[in-house]
């Protein structure tokens, strides 16, 4: 008869943790058939498989996942088709788990697929799925009989759709369109808005307004023209407007002041009425135009009507040139100066502010160095708005004896130059000659300053005659 195999004793009793005698076959404290317990295996499950003992242990190098989460770090797990293997046989396991076998029922109809974009692949029950290849993605989820083709969004590549014909095209990708908000439909980029910098060069008339450095829009606007008096000799027109900022659309409020006042200018000049009367009828124009605002809210943005309750409002001033005449205009804090292209003239400043630092050098309790060092020296007391306290326009003739240049700016501009001096100073000397270029430098002056205000300057060049000698310094006219 055959000699059965001899297992031997384990090292402790796996009944009692006793350790049990060499040679035994039942535990001498519990009894347990040692005979019935094999061998440990003569291997070290902690080491890799292959390594003998003793030899010192290798780093195990896994491969990678194929796939990243949103922080574009590894997936913590790995798909079978990442990690191939064998068998103990030693052939490669699929990667894919193989196809069902074919019921033995007829195939459930087709369920309609849900997503309206994503396209449906039928497959048969009697079609195997094809083995994926290590280290490719695995195939997308099957849903039924039906495969769902969703492109991943992030290798998907956006359709290349050019802008129509006339749409404005971003600036910054060259390749969107931009929307009615002002901003890029394809890479969201914030276009800058057509205000932020105008220039206007006509005749002898020149604009530039500046959105500056400090505030998020343009609140200034200007309108420059020129028509002809009854008797066909020329007359040049200039309207500079500055939106009071704590109002609701300041913005609109500038834009509908300058285009009034523009207008009524155009149609009474031709007419033959005097252009101080006509200064005067145009700044009661365009101040209602911006009463006009507060009557009709729709154009308010959503969030400017929950920030802001009160009126849009804003300042004027206008400057006309006709019949040897230069006759002035305005309500609020905004100027016109007088620069002689003789520079050994004098300039002067043509216009009275409506201002807090005004009223109090007038009534002789500051002086203007002091005043206009005060924080309260830019509060208006004077502008277009339907809750201005009464309007009050401001107008004013004079005859200059001698040719210059008329300033007509905002505080933007003004508060860099203040005096009559420091503006000639900052006019360039071929001003007369170029007014776009001149205006281009005034504005560059205030940006360099600190450009903390928009900037607005239009430049009027006023021709004369010499009259000789003897005649007066300035520009002598009168105010009303």
């Amino acid at each position: 008869m055959s000699e059965s195999h001899q297992q031997p004793a384990p090292a402790r009793c796996p009944g009692c943790e006793e350790p049990p005698a060499s040679g035994d076959l039942f535990c001498g404290a519990c009894g347990y058939d040692l005979s019935a317990v094999p061998a440990r295996p003569d291997d070290r499950p902690t080491l890799p498989i292959g390594v003998p003992p003793g030899a010192p242990a290798a780093a195990v190098e896994w491969p990678a996942a194929s796939e990243t989460d949103s922080s574009d770090v590894p997936a913590p797990t790995h798909r079978a088709a990442d990690l191939p293997g064998t068998d103990s046989g030693g052939n490669l396991l699929p990667t894919t788990p193989p196809a069902p076998q074919a019921p033995q029922t007829a195939p459930p109809s087709p369920a309609p697929a849900t997503a309206p974009e994503a396209s449906a692949a039928v497959s048969t029950p009697d079609t195997p799925a094809p083995a994926a290849t290590p280290g490719t993605p695995e195939p997308p989820e099957v849903s039924g009989d039906f495969t769902l083709a969703a492109p991943d969004p992030r290798t998907a590549e956006p359709a290349a759709q050019p802008p129509t014909a006339g749409a404005k095209v971003c600036v910054a990708c060259r390749s969107g369109r931009v929307d009615p908000d002002g901003y890029c439909e394809n890479c969201g980029h914030a276009q800058p808005r057509e205000r932020d910098h105008v220039e206007q060069e006509l005749g002898s008339v020149a604009a530039v307004s500046d959105r500056g450095l400090r505030h998020h829009r343009n609140e200034d606007s200007f309108a420059v023209s020129s028509t002809a008096l009854p008797d066909g000799s020329p007359a040049v027109v200039a309207i500079v407007c500055d939106g009071v900022s704590s109002a609701s659309r300041p913005d609109e409020a500038s834009a509908a002041a300058a285009s009034a006042a523009n207008e009524a200018l155009l149609e009474s000049l031709p007419r033959g009425t005097h252009p101080q009367q006509a200064m005067h009828e145009a700044i009661v124009a365009a101040a209602e135009a911006v009463n006009a605002l507060a009557q009709d809210p729709s154009g308010a943005a959503e969030h400017e009507a929950h920030r802001r309750q009160n009126a849009p409002a804003c300042t004027l001033v206008g400057a006309i040139t006709a019949g040897g005449l230069l006759v002035v205009g305005w309500v609020g804090d905004s100027r016109v100066y007088w620069v002689p292209d003789d520079r050994s003239g004098p300039p002067a400043r043509l216009t009275e502010d409506d201002s807090w630092a005004a009223q109090m050098v007038a009534a002789g309790l500051m002086n203007e160095t002091e005043a206009y060092a005060d924080e309260r020296a830019h509060a208006i007391t004077g502008w277009l708005g339907a809750d201005s306290y009464e309007l009050d326009p401001h107008t004013a003739a004079f005859k200059p004896d001698r040719p210059g240049l008329v300033v007509v700016c905002t505080d933007g501009l003004w508060n860099y130059a203040e005096s009559a001096e420091e503006m000639a100073a900052a006019v360039p000397p071929e001003a007369h000659r170029s007014p776009l270029r001149g205006a281009q430098v005034l504005v560059g002056h205030a940006l360099d300053g600190g450009g903390h205000d928009n900037v607005t300057v239009a430049l009027l060049p006023f021709a004369v005659e010499p009259q000789g000698g003897g005649s007066s310094p300035g520009p002598a006219g009168t105010a009303v």
